[in-house]
């Protein structure tokens, strides 16, 4: 074909008779009997008619198109016949001639068109191979310069009206292909637009609500069948574990519950995305629940579950039992992370599977590793062996190993190890009280009396085992595996008062006494026991005395017994009554010596053995009497306690001279009249007014006389109630009634009174 043909063959080409005369001297005159059969026939065939030759290798023939197929070309009515010839020996042709012939794709039938010869040269002829036995024939071209004369033109005979140009195979098979891809096209939108159309209204396909497939359901149906499988969940217990603790909560005890409408509003409208329609055959689209919560209920909830999940660290560390030392093992802590529980609550608990609580581990610091050197590098050698003290005159304190755990111990050390830690005051505990015959103790110098007059003991200077020092070597001493042993230290031990110190308190005359008495036989008791325990106390300069902070307890464990006292304004009895007697007449000796009144209570009525507004109560616990020695010398206390009386005096350095002044009596007032069921808390009285009165201390400087201070104290004091003990079922008068009416119809005097702490008498 001639490559300048650019209808690329869609117009069939002119073909002409070429002239014998013009014939090529290398080509043969036509000889119809040798030409092949094939070719013979051919000749005969009309318009349209397949060519067939064999090919080479015996393939199926190479045929032309049919009238069915396209042709390549198409003569027209006025061509000419078109002359094939033999062309023998032109087989062997230039190579450097393209042949025409293409070798066809594989599995397709070879066909070979041979076109039409175009007037006028070409640039070389059109090669047809057969076999490798035959020649080939070429078309050749007619011989443009010499035409012979022609017969005058007979009208031509009508020719059929050429055929379009019929498509090619790879146009048919796209034609087949967007035929068929429409089709496939038109189905599915057929099929999407039938599946839209159904399920129109309903919850879309694949849809499930905690696991409960509602797609396809109308709303209706979907929250019926929520409802009948999901709502019972509420109220069944619920697993949930948090970090390797599991426990159990009941939903609707922590407040949770379903919102239905919301839930299904999540399910949205159907699609109209056909891939996400087609996509819902085959997977599922899990909406959850829309929980409504009771917040202050599923936070007690949560709260509730932290007894049980919640733990703390535990580091690892080696304790002893008995003289077996053993490791522990380091263990992670865990809290419950309160904000993510409730989190994960709301969102999974309609599903009714465990629900996983999130924790927030609390670490540890020491390893395993680091337990294990501590155990071989310290445990075990401190346990190999008795740890031994030994003291003066061949004495010696044992630790025995079974209590090594007692005084060895064990802390992290920041660096994933133990140290050790030693308590040398559970040794010396174990091992002091082994060696006291060993030891001198210490005593302070005393102020005696015992010849009428101060007296100065000398002190004594301890010698003691200095425990801290001696034990200062425990660490290497219990490292070895074998004896455990170290000496004793010694030292001197100060008294806490020496001798010169007690001597230079000045304690050597009487500066402030002080005498009361009438009290009972009970009382007597109580108030020389606590004589007692007063006598030769020592206050030094600045240091303030408390009576209850000096005796201590009152109670029969100290030898006290039930004695009376004043209690809500009523005589009444209890352990320890009548030591408010000591304090009356301590404080009045505190008050001629000059000291200064810290604390002090008067008792809520007057009692007449006291002086007035000058007086004072105690209650253990509750009521004190406290006063500071502001001199600079120190004051001793005696205390002398007698049958029926009590002296305190106070020894000092006199410095002081003190006056009282005692004012009058002022606002009266009646008792009133109480009855109580007779038994032994009623104890019968007549009764006393009550009164105001004052005191003035007057301060003078002893060397000359100047006055320092004056201080005045007013005291009110409650009337003495009248207290009746009648027996169950008499007669009940009014319980409160005036002790002295001017006339029956007179009325009662009913003063207000401000109750007073109670106190021993």
């Amino acid at each position: 074909m001639n490559h300048e043909d650019g209808d690329n063959g869609s117009t069939a080409p002119e073909r002409s008779t070429p002239d014998p005369s013009a014939t090529p001297d290398s080509v043969e005159p036509e000889n119809t009997a040798d030409e092949p059969a094939s070719v013979a026939d051919e000749a005969a065939l009309p318009d349209g008619a397949p060519t067939t030759q064999p090919s080479a290798d015996d393939e199926a023939p190479t045929t032309q198109p049919s009238a069915d197929e396209a042709p390549t070309t198409q003569p027209s009515a006025d061509e000419a016949p078109t002359t094939q010839l033999h062309l023998g020996d032109l087989g062997e042709r230039s190579e450097e001639q393209a042949p025409l012939w293409v070798e066809p794709p594989a599995n397709e039938d070879v066909t070979q068109v041979i076109p039409a010869i175009p007037p006028g040269p070409v640039p070389g002829p059109t090669q047809a191979y057969t076999t490798a036995a035959e020649e080939p024939t070429m078309v050749a071209p007619a011989a443009a310069p010499q035409v012979p004369p022609q017969p005058e033109p007979q009208p031509a005979e009508p020719q059929p009206a050429e055929k379009p140009a019929e498509k090619t195979p790879a146009r048919a098979s796209w034609v087949k292909v967007a035929a068929i891809t429409g089709g496939v096209i038109a189905v599915i939108g057929i099929a999407y637009a039938a599946d839209l159309a159904v399920s129109s209204g309903k919850v879309p396909r694949g849809v499930t609500v905690a696991g409960v497939d509602v797609g396809g359901s109308t709303r209706e149906e979907a929250e019926a069948t929520l409802q009948a499988q999901v709502g019972p969940r509420v109220g069944q217990p619920l697993t949930v574990q948090a970090g390797d603790v599991s426990t159990e909560l009941v939903p609707s005890a922590a407040g949770l519950g379903v919102d239905w409408e919301a839930t299904l509003d999540r399910a949205h409208s159907q699609p109209l995305n056909p891939f996400t329609r087609l996509a819902s055959f085959f997977t599922t689209d899990e909406i959850g629940v829309v929980s409504t919560r009771d917040e202050a209920a599923l936070a007690s909830a949560v709260d509730g579950l932290r007894s049980e999940t919640d733990r703390a660290s535990r580091e690892g560390t080696v304790v002893f039992e008995g003289a077996t030392p053993v490791p522990v093992d380091p263990s992670t802590g865990q809290n419950l992370n309160g904000e993510g529980a409730e989190a994960a609550l709301i969102e999974k608990w309609a599903f009714g599977e465990t629900v996983d609580l999130p924790v927030d581990v609390v670490p540890v610091t020491v390893t395993q590793e680091g337990v294990q050197r501590a155990l071989d590098d310290v445990a075990v050698p401190a346990a190999s062996a008795d740890l031994v003290v030994t003291g003066r005159d061949g004495k010696v304190a044992t630790a025995p190993r079974q209590q090594i755990g007692a005084i060895v111990g064990f802390e992290p050390d920041g660096n994933g190890g133990l140290k050790p830690t030693y308590n040398t005051e559970a040794a010396t505990g174990i091992l002091a009280p082994q060696l006291v015959s060993t030891e001198i103790v210490p005593k302070d110098a005393k102020i005696t009396l015992d010849g009428g007059s101060p007296t100065v003991v000398p002190a004594v200077v301890g010698d003691l085992v200095q425990w801290p020092k001696t034990l200062e070597t425990l660490p290497e001493v219990l490292r070895g595996n074998g004896s455990h042993a170290t000496p004793a230290v010694y030292g001197p031990i100060p008294p806490a008062l020496t001798t010169e110190a007690a001597q230079a308190l000045g304690v050597k005359e009487v500066i402030g006494e002080f005498t009361t008495g009438g009290f009972s036989a009970a009382s007597g008791t109580n108030i020389r026991l606590a004589a007692s325990e007063i006598n030769g106390a020592l206050i030094k300069p600045g240091d303030t005395f408390s009576l209850n902070g000096y005796t201590g307890p009152r109670g029969t464990a100290q030898g006290y017994v039930e004695s009376g006292i004043i209690n809500n304004g009523r005589p009444d009895t209890a352990v320890g009554g009548g030591v408010s007697q000591v304090a009356t007449t301590l404080y009045n000796a505190a008050y001629f010596a000059g000291m200064e009144d810290v604390a002090h209570t008067e008792h809520s009525y007057y009692i007449s053995r006291y002086p007035e507004a000058r007086e004072a109560t105690v209650f253990e616990g509750a009521i004190d009497l406290q006063f500071r020695n502001t001199g600079k010398t120190g004051v001793m206390i005696q205390a002398i306690g007698g049958a029926s009386d009590l002296t305190i005096r106070f020894w000092g350095t006199k410095s002081v001279d003190v006056e009282s002044i005692t004012g009058n009596r002022t606002k009266p007032t009646q008792p009133d009249t109480v009855t109580l069921p007779a038994g032994d808390h009623c104890i019968a009285s007549s009764g006393a007014p009550g009164f105001t009165a004052s005191d003035t201390r007057v301060i003078s400087d002893h060397a000359s006389g100047q006055e320092i201070s004056r201080d005045t104290r007013t005291v009110r004091y409650d009337p003495v109630p009248i207290v009746k003990c009648e027996e169950p079922g008499a007669p009940k008068p009014d319980e409160r009634t005036p002790a002295a009416s001017p006339a029956p119809s007179a009325p009662a005097e009913n003063p207000t009174t401000t109750p007073k702490p109670n106190g021993g008498g």
